[in-house]
């Protein structure tokens, strides 16, 4: 027999095994098992395939209409009758607008139909417009900064964090690797790169709550007219430095971009370093990796003058890149942040008053400061009091309920109840 012959993977499968069976190599019991067949239906097909040979596996309802097929007529009426009323309607409320023409049809086989005929595509994609944007003409006047989490070190190794800092006039990239996307590795970045280039005009952030302050202002910001801050927008601030917000991961395209060149090129370098820890990927970064990328992907400035400015010397980084909380000086001149108790030294000239507003500063080495305006404090930690201890412990043990008040046998609103319900009187 000449021709082609169109087989199902199945009947493939069926193919395969029965000549197995016609060699001797397996028997008709296991070959039952491999199709998933019972014995009585294999030995119907391996008696069709001796007779007709591969087109005995072929199934015999192929090529034919389906017993349950809708009549041609149908179809033909139902189209005709979208292309004069229904055009762009979609198959569901098609459906329901014949079917009060006396036309019923399932929207799965009108939508099949209109497939067919090339009436229907589906709903439209709708794509949000966005202009084009220039770069921006001068080095330092806008970086774009948003971190990247990824399992760079393997699959089967935790996630980490690549904070990405890229210029929007070059290029040019920092970077820095950290657990995940915080406050730290922000300020990390940004410190790194002020000592490298200066002070940088605006940065480029998305939403995330590092970069944003997205509460309620407190009472103090509402009544000196203030936004509320992030611990990095308020550092930010502190550097003249303007945080612009991107609402579509689009509009920070460049420093998305560059996620993509590392997660191609920098973790294959992890992978062929056997590198697997964050201080080792950020001595790879700092010892001439990005430096490779920005000599090989920076472009130079439409303008060639710098857009940062130097670092002033009352400017003092490790002061302003902090975390900085508003605490409340108690009678007993102590304080409480973290959990734990600060008593602030007699030697302290003038003592801040009892109910004054303080505030702790958290350095990025750790180190905790307690300043009043422009005045650093003397403070020492110390164990919770006991009597503090005592009263938060009684604070936090709950009182027991009372039990509900239950009039006696011989209250008057009893002896109502008895006089008013006949069925109480014996």
């Amino acid at each position: 027999m000449g021709g082609h012959l169109l087989m199902s993977e199945g009947e493939r499968l069926r193919k395969v095994i029965l000549e197995g069976i016609r060699d001797g190599r397996v028997t008709l019991k296991i070959a039952a098992l491999r199709l998933g067949v019972t014995y009585r239906q294999l030995r119907r097909i391996w008696k069709r395939f001796q007779d007709e040979g591969d087109p005995g596996l072929i199934h015999r309802g192929r090529g034919r209409p389906s017993n349950r097929s809708k009549p041609v007529s149908l179809r033909h009426r139902a189209i005709r009758r979208y292309r004069e009323r229904y055009e762009g309607f979609g198959p569901t409320l098609a459906c329901e607008k014949l079917a009060q023409e006396g036309i019923v049809l399932d929207h799965e086989t009108f939508r099949r139909w209109l497939i067919e005929e090339r009436l229907w595509a589906g709903p439209k994609v709708r794509v949000r417009h966005r202009a084009y944007r220039e770069r921006k003409a001068r080095f330092g006047e806008m970086l774009q900064l948003d971190g990247s989490q990824h399992r760079w070190f393997g699959r089967h190794e935790p996630e980490a964090c690549l904070m990405n800092m890229v210029d929007d006039a070059t290029g040019r990239t920092l970077s820095l690797m950290t657990e995940s996307e915080n406050l730290e590795g922000a300020m990390r970045l940004l410190w790194h790169w002020i000592e490298r280039y200066g002070v940088p005009v605006a940065l480029y952030t998305d939403r995330h709550t590092i970069y944003r302050a997205f509460r309620q202002p407190t009472l103090q910001e509402d009544l000196a007219g203030e936004e509320p801050l992030s611990s990095f927008g308020r550092a930010c601030k502190k550097l003249g430095i303007a945080i612009l917000t991107a609402h579509s991961p689009q509009a920070k395209g460049r420093v998305e971009r560059k996620h993509g060149v590392f997660q191609d090129r920098f973790l294959k370098e992890l992978a062929l370093q056997g590198i697997t820890t964050i201080a080792a990927a950020n001595t790879l970064l700092q010892n001439g990796f990005v430096e490779d990328l920005n000599r090989r992907f920076a472009v130079p400035p439409a303008d060639p003058g710098d857009a940062h400015r130097p670092l002033a010397k009352r400017e003092n980084l490790a002061a302003i890149l902090c975390q900085e909380k508003s605490r409340t000086v108690s009678n007993d001149f102590t304080v409480r942040y973290e959990k734990r108790w600060y008593q602030i030294t007699r030697d302290n000239r003038p003592l801040p008053k009892p109910r004054s507003r303080v505030t702790v500063r958290t350095l990025l080495d750790g180190t905790m400061e307690l300043w009043q305006e422009a005045r650093r404090l003397a403070f020492e930690a110390i164990p919770i009091p006991t009597q503090r201890m005592a009263d938060t412990a009684s604070a936090a043990k709950p009182r027991p309920r009372p039990a509900p008040p239950f009039p006696g046998p011989n209250h008057p609103w009893r002896a109502r109840w008895k006089t008013n319900n006949p069925a109480a009187v014996i």
